[in-house]
């Protein structure tokens, strides 16, 4: 149950963000249908009565649920936190439908260390190398990316899996044109698709699958691309193909310069995390790190 010091401790995660709602913490109840006008009014004095905040006197009295409580202070301080059912959005983004569970702490943990390692000085392009399919690269990636725009960072995630790409099903997004398409030059980035439901990320599809992938990551269109892109957003996340199995994640990872390795427990294996990280340092990207998946 949520208590007086998880939720100061919840608002005083929240407030680095600068835009903060004039609405109570009731009314953002009332408005959203968890509670009626006449509960609030018992809130309030069962509060006063025993020296509570708003959100832990209402979930003791059994009238709201701990997780509005959680939602509705994510209002509160602008912090893009969704209700499952109601979007276009996979339940995968974890980072927006429950953004203060556990797993999405140890991604905010990730970003921490990611902010430490590599981002900032002018560099803000990553590579999120998986090591094999199924490892869940498309997965970090994606929250990663939602978890950097909720710091209000400018975020553009590039779906770069030109094989297998995900990061359409993951955000709701028509395949259509995409990066493909970009690097043919069939399109121009009017095709980086904006997140209405999470301010500050938009998402570069993969596009149709083409049949000649390396050739078109090495033509000098990507490069420029990334360039301009590194130039218009804070942070460049790119989702590509297993490390294993193609060399597209390395011809990816030399234009970015630094690459984040995706392992999963009881999966990934010793020797392909050696082979792939020993590709990646011969091509000059910078190796920033492992993440584990699926802890």
């Amino acid at each position: 149950m949520i208590n007086a010091k998880t939720e100061a401790h919840i608002v005083s995660n929240l407030s680095e963000f600068p835009r903060l709602t004039d609405k109570t913490l009731g009314k953002l109840l009332v408005e959203a249908g968890k509670l009626r006008v006449e509960d609030v009014e018992v809130i309030v004095r069962y509060q006063r009565e025993k020296g509570l905040r708003f959100g832990e006197a209402g979930i003791r009295l059994g009238l709201v649920q701990e997780t509005d409580v959680l939602r509705m202070l994510a209002r509160q301080f602008d912090y893009p936190c969704l209700q499952p059912g109601e979007h276009e959005l996979s339940d995968e983004l974890i980072a927006a439908y429950a953004p203060f569970g556990s797993r999405v702490e140890a991604l905010r943990q990730l970003r921490s260390q990611l902010k430490l390692r590599w981002f900032g000085d002018k560099r803000n392009t990553l590579a999120v190398v998986g090591l094999n399919r199924g490892d869940g690269c498309s997965f970090i990636a994606a929250n990663l990316a939602v978890v950097f725009s909720q710091m209000g960072e400018r975020t553009l995630l590039i779906d770069a899996n030109l094989r297998n790409p995900r990061q359409h099903q993951i955000f709701g997004l028509a395949h259509r044109q995409g990066l493909s398409d970009l690097l043919a030059g069939r399109c121009s980035t009017e095709v980086i698709i904006q997140i209405a439901e999470l301010a500050d990320l938009d998402v570069l599809p993969a596009g149709p699958t083409p049949p000649n992938p390396q050739e078109l990551l090495v033509r000098s269109s990507f490069k420029t691309l990334l360039r301009r892109m590194g130039q218009a957003y804070d942070v460049v996340l790119l989702d590509t193909p297993a490390g294993s199995l193609y060399a597209d994640s390395q011809l990816i990872a030399m234009e970015t310069l630094a690459a984040l390795l995706i392992v999963r427990k009881h999966r990934s294996r010793i020797k392909d995390l050696e082979a792939v990280k020993k590709r990646l340092t011969e091509a000059g990207t910078e190796w920033v790190g492992a993440a584990f998946n699926d802890i």
